[in-house]
C-alpha cells in the first residue's frame, strides 16, 4: 500500500512511500520516533492496528481505543457472552480468552452444519491453529494443546504441561505477537512497537517472517532502534527519525533507500550492531542479493551497495578499520568471468566468491533444485534431470558466444594492466601497444575455451556449466518452475526464500548447498 509521512522540519515535500511491506522506523532515545508513529496512526487511524508486547503482558488501566484493538474486542465480546471472564488485567490475558472463545464458537458452528447437512466436511483451520503451528515453527521442542477452556504447553523436556502463567516473558510475547496479528482487519497497517523486546536475537528474524506470513494482506510499521532487527526485513524501507518540532509537529527525516550509500552518522549507528557486516551487491528492490544471502548467512547484518566495486572496496576499507570498531567484515560478489586466479586474490581478502557464474545460477544448484522439488512434493531425481538436459542444451548452442564473452573479459583486464605499465616516451607506448595483439593471444585463448566448454557438454559437468555460463534467461528456460509446479521463475524464487524463511530440514538442505558453493 501507499503510505504519506508527516511533514519536515526544513519545508520541503513530506514523503510518499508507494507499494511498502515494511517499514521500519528507526531513531536516536528523544529522537521523536514515537511520536512519528503516533502521527501516521492517527491519520491512518481506521486501517490501524497496533501492539506491543511491553503494554501487553503488564496490567494497565488504559485501553488501547483504535477500532478494532484486542481490548475493544474483548469489551465487545463481554458483554455478549457469558463465557468471558471480566477479571483480564493484562491485554496478554484478553488476547488468550478471544482466541478461546472463537474456537469454542468455531466448532459449535462445525458441528451445528454437520447436522444440518448431509455431506461430511473438514474442521475449521481456526485462529488457534494457526497460533499453535506458529508456535511450533518458532519453538519447535515446544507443543500448543488445548484442554477444555484453557491452553497448555509443554516440551520434549518433561512430560508435564503447564498454562500460559509460566511462559518466560519472551515466549508469552511470541504467542502475543502470533494471536494478536489475526485480529487485525484486513489490508491493516500493524503498527508494532518495540518488536525486538522479549525475542532473542536468535529467533527474532524468523519469528517475524513466520508473523509476517499469517497477514501477506498487511503492512507492517515497525518503531525500534535494533539496527538488527532493522537489517532483519528483506522488503523494508527504513525511515531514520533525526529530530522533532514539538511546536510545528514536523520532523527531520531521511529515507534510507535499498543501495544508497549510508551515511558518516548512520554508519557508525550500524557499527552498533553486535553482528559481523557482510557487504553484498545489489539492492533490496530489483534484486535478490541482499533477501537471500540475509537467510543464508543469518550471522551477519546484510547490507546492499549496489555494484561489485562498491562491495569490494567497502570491505577493504571496513576491514583497515578493524583495529576501531572490532567487527569482522566480508563481502559477497558474483564469480561472473573471473578466473580461477582472480576468484582467489578476491578470497584472500575476505570478498566470498561463488563457485557459479552468477547469482541467479545458484537457484540452479543441484541440491536447491532438488530441496525445492522435495518441498512441492515433486520426483526431484526427475526434475533435476529434466533442468540439467535443458541448461546443458541451452549451454552447447551457446558455447560459442560463451566463450567470446570470456575472452573479452579477460582482454580488458590484460590490457589494462598491461596498458598501466611505465613508459620513458610515446614511442616505447606505441611500440608497447603494437605487440599487445601478440602478447594477449585471445584466439588462441578463444580455442582453449571453446575445447573446455565442449568437454563439459560432452561429460555432462553441470557444475562446470553453473559455473562458466554467464545468461539469466537460464532460469526461465530451463523450465524448473512448472517442474516443481510453479507458474514462472519469481514464484520459484519466492518459494525459495519462502521456505529458508523457516528452520525446516529442506531449508537446511538448502542453505548448506548454498554455503557449499562458496567453498563454505
Amino acid at each position: 500500500m501507499n503510505l504519506q509521512l508527516p511533514d519536515r522540519m526544513n519545508g520541503t515535500a513530506a514523503s510518499l512511500l508507494e507499494n511498502v511491506r515494511q517499514i521500519t522506523l528507526i531513531g536516536a532515545n528523544g529522537s521523536g520516533k514515537t511520536r512519528f508513529a503516533n502521527w501516521l496512526v492517527d491519520k491512518y487511524k481506521n486501517q490501524a492496528f497496533r501492539i506491543s508486547a511491553l503494554k501487553a503482558l503488564f496490567p494497565s488501566t488504559e485501553k488501547n481505543g483504535l477500532a478494532g484493538s484486542i481490548d475493544l474486542l474483548y469489551d465487545a465480546a463481554v458483554e455478549t457472552s457469558p463465557f468471558y471472564k471480566k477479571e483480564a488485567p493484562t491485554e496478554f490475558q484478553r488476547l488468550i480468552f478471544l482466541l478461546l472463545h472463537d474456537e469454542f464458537i468455531d466448532l459449535i458452528k462445525y458441528k451445528t452444519q454437520l447436522k444440518l447437512s448431509d455431506e461430511k466436511s473438514d474442521l475449521p483451520d481456526t485462529k488457534f491453529d494457526k497460533v499453535a503451528r506458529m508456535w511450533h515453527e518458532v519453538f519447535p521442542n515446544n507443543k500448543l494443546m488445548r484442554d477444555g477452556g484453557k491452553l497448555l504447553f509443554s516440551n520434549d523436556k518433561t512430560e508435564d504441561t503447564f498454562s500460559e502463567l509460566r511462559l518466560s516473558d519472551g515466549e508469552k510475547a511470541v504467542l502475543y505477537y502470533i494471536g494478536a496479528v489475526q485480529y487485525a482487519q484486513p489490508n491493516a497497517i500493524i503498527f508494532v512497537d518495540d518488536p525486538e523486546i522479549y525475542i532473542h536475537h536468535s529467533i527474532m528474524q524468523a519469528l517475524w517472517n513466520v508473523i509476517e506470513e499469517i497477514r501477506p494482506d498487511c503492512t507492517f510499521v515497525y518503531n525500534t532502534h535494533d539496527i538488527d532487527f532493522v537489517s532483519s526485513r528483506t522488503e523494508n524501507v527504513c525511515v531514520w527519525v533525526r529530530n522533532f518540532d514539538l511546536i510545528n509537529n514536523t520532523w527531520d527525516y531521511e529515507i534510507v533507500e535499498a543501495g544508497d550509500t549510508l551515511s558518516e552518522e548512520l554508519y557508525f549507528d550500524l557499527l552498533g550492531s553486535r553482528k559481523p557486516i557482510l557487504f553484498v551487491e545489489g539492492d533490496t528492490s530489483h534484486s535478490i542479493d541482499s533477501k537471500l544471502y540475509s537467510l543464508i548467512f543469518t550471522e551477519y547484518t546484510v547490507k546492499p551497495l549496489g555494484s561489485c566495486n562498491k562491495v569490494i572496496e567497502s570491505t577493504r576499507a571496513f576491514n583497515d578499520l578493524q583495529n576501531f570498531h572490532h567487527l569482522d567484515s566480508h563481502g559477497i560478489v558474483d564469480r561472473d568471468r573471473r578466473s580461477d586466479r582472480e576468484v582467489q586474490y578476491l578470497r584472500e581478502r575476505k570478498i566470498f566468491v561463488p563457485n557459479v557464474a552468477e547469482i541467479e545460477n545458484i537457484l540452479m544448484l543441484e541440491g536447491v533444485i532438488k530441496a525445492v522439488a522435495r518441498w512441492r512434493k515433486k520426483d526431484e531425481a526427475y526434475v533435476f534431470l529434466k533442468v540439467k538436459t535443458a541448461v546443458m542444451h541451452q549451454f552447447k548452442s551457446e558455447l560459442r558466444k560463451q566463450a567470446l564473452e570470456h575472452v573479452r573479459h579477460r582482454m580488458k583486464r590484460m590490457a589494462a594492466v598491461c596498458i598501466d605499465r611505465r613508459f620513458s616516451d610515446i614511442n616505447s607506448l606505441e611500440d608497447h601497444i603494437n605487440d599487445l595483439l601478440n602478447e594477449l593471444k585471445p584466439r588462441a585463448y578463444y580455442e582453449e575455451l571453446c575445447r573446455d566448454f565442449h568437454r563439459y557438454v560432452a561429460t555432462g559437468d553441470y557444475n562446470a556449466v553453473l559455473k562458466v555460463f554467464n545468461e539469466k534467461s537460464m532460469l526461465s528456460n530451463s523450465n524448473v518452475a512448472a517442474l516443481c509446479g510453479m507458474s514462472n521463475k519469481d514464484a520459484y524464487i519466492r518459494t525459495v526464500l519462502h521456505i529458508l524463511k523457516g528452520d525446516s530440514r529442506v531449508a537446511n538442505d538448502i542453505r548448506k548447498s548454498i554455503k557449499e558453493c562458496f567453498g563454505l
